[in-house]
């Protein structure tokens, strides 16, 4: 799915209304009723809404959803700014067919600080997406008191007081939502941390805009879709051997950080992995060929890994619970001064490149690497926020001509051409050591298969993220552990056949 600017998100709103018949309130129209059926089939436990309306588009939807509402046989109030209602030609016209029922009470803002909030479920639509500046004054005092309601919260399209294609300010207010019922497309800052925290869940509804309009609009950024996953996923052939699904090795462990090395392995085999090596220190031999056993053991070393062999058509995946003493550093830089094949890099492999920044330059072509926020400060340096490191990694990627995954709760992927990839599987229950560990096999495995880099980075992540939601859902986050991610891969390459089958 591509993200668009606010901007270029207006202009696909006026090209489907001069080019698809549909009037702009009828526009409106059609993205309230989307909003209201969301809202009817799954807040049935409520009756009662109030809906706070702005005098843009955004309070438009507003005044609509809280029409259609009311025909539904919910209790709805609506809150407006009675001293200011130079509204937009099209909220006008919803506010002046609420205005027509009589059973809708219109109330000013003020009135929100003595009305009974029990059991109702309170409706954002303040600012939409043009906002451009911070908000202060009553609005910004009306914003802080319904934040500080327990109430569930739902805005329309953007939480008010959000920017849509850049961050706020630290001490900017924003209305803190539970659900986002956003239009066609997910907005840029609902995928950073600083601000997506605010829209809560985050739901795309379909509006039809123009698919046309869609298809000709060129962006650099993108959401990982099941339609670009489907277009990735390979099947896998009747016909195949082991050789056919290339040979993964595993390069990592080091004395108590054994179990790194073990997560890695598993997960490359669970994945799909031809033939799967992990080259390890013997203190581990015991460990990985009872844990693993599935996989062959290479010898690298005593207690510490201390000389990587190179291996023909074999892609190496480096880093999980290496270590970084110093003759494990000298056989890295060793092996990466002889390797022109791509190849994938995490954890103590980046903390070793990263201690000289001539070392970055023998990272291999094509090659991935998947730091987390601060593995990415101390390769390149330290940004201020999410969305500059997100720029610094385009010109790193451009730079040294490779794919970086950028490891966040929305983790990003972006390729050597400046595009990004957003995630949007995967929930906090990963927070926990070894889950690194689990997306290093994966990438590796999927790049042996003969996948492309960008494809190997795209699939492993989002094949990441899916398998902890189904972890998540058998055994909470709090409870799931890296291994119930590894266990619950094969439950998502069963979804993934079932629907390319579907598709033939």
């Amino acid at each position: 799915m591509k993200i668009f600017t606010a901007e270029k998100i207006r202009l696909a709103d006026r090209f489907t209304i001069e080019n698809e018949a549909v009037s702009s309130v009828n526009l409106m129209e059609r993205a309230a009723k989307n909003c209201v059926d969301w809202i009817s089939e799954n807040c049935k436990q409520h009756t009662k809404f109030a809906v706070f309306c702005g005098i843009g588009n955004n309070g438009g939807d507003g005044f609509a959803i809280a029409r259609m509402l009311y025909s539904k046989g919910f209790d709805v109030d609506v809150f407006i700014n009675k001293d200011n209602t130079k509204f937009s030609d099209d909220a006008f016209i919803n506010f002046k067919r609420l205005k027509d029922i009589s059973g809708i009470s219109v109330k000013d803002y003020s009135e929100s600080d003595k009305y009974n909030f029990e059991k109702t479920i309170i409706i954002d639509a303040l600012f939409g997406t043009g906002l451009s500046r911070n908000v202060d004054g009553f609005y910004k005092n009306l914003i802080d008191n319904l934040n500080l309601k327990s109430n569930p919260k739902i805005s329309v399209d953007v939480p008010s007081g959000m920017f849509t294609d850049t961050l706020n300010d630290n001490d900017s207010v924003i209305f803190n939502a539970d659900f986002t019922l956003t239009f066609q497309f997910w907005k840029k800052s609902f995928l950073h941390p600083e601000s997506g925290k605010f829209a809560g869940k985050v739901i795309v509804l379909d509006i039809n805009l123009s698919k046309e309009f869609i298809k000709n609009n060129k962006t650099d950024d993108f959401v990982i879709d099941d339609d670009l996953i489907l277009k990735i996923f390979k099947p896998r052939q009747d016909f195949a051997h082991k050789g056919t699904y290339g040979k993964s090795i595993i390069v990592g462990g080091s004395y108590g950080k054994i179990g790194a090395a073990v997560l890695a392995t598993k997960s490359a085999l669970r994945s799909g992995s031809g033939l799967t090596f992990v080259l390890a220190p013997n203190c581990g031999y015991e460990i990985l060929q009872t844990d693993c056993s599935e996989a062959m053991f290479i010898e690298g070393g005593e207690k510490n890994i201390t000389e990587i062999d190179e291996q023909e058509n074999a892609v190496f995946g480096i880093g999980p619970g290496l270590g970084t003493q110093e003759k494990t550093e000298k056989a890295l830089l060793k092996f990466l001064k002889k390797q022109d094949s791509p190849l994938v890099l995490d954890a103590d492999a980046l903390n070793i490149i990263s201690n000289d920044e001539n070392h970055i330059k023998l990272i291999p072509k094509k090659s991935i690497i998947t730091p987390h926020p601060k593995e990415f400060e101390r390769l390149f340096r330290k940004t201020e926020n999410s969305i500059e490191r997100l720029n610094l990694a385009k010109i790193k990627a451009q730079e040294l001509g490779i794919y970086i995954v950028l490891k966040d709760h929305h983790t990003q992927i972006i390729n050597p051409e400046g595009k990004t990839f957003y995630n949007i599987t995967g929930n906090s229950g990963l927070a926990k050591g070894g889950s690194g560990d689990i997306l290093t096999g994966i990438i590796t495995s999927l790049l042996a298969q003969k996948y492309s880099p960008e494809e190997a980075a795209i699939l492993g992540v989002w094949l990441h993220g899916k398998a902890a939601d189904l972890a998540a859902e058998k055994f909470s986050k709090e409870a799931m552990q890296p291994t119930d991610v590894i266990n619950e891969i094969g439950n998502v390459f069963l979804e993934l056949n079932k629907k390319a089958t579907t598709l033939l």
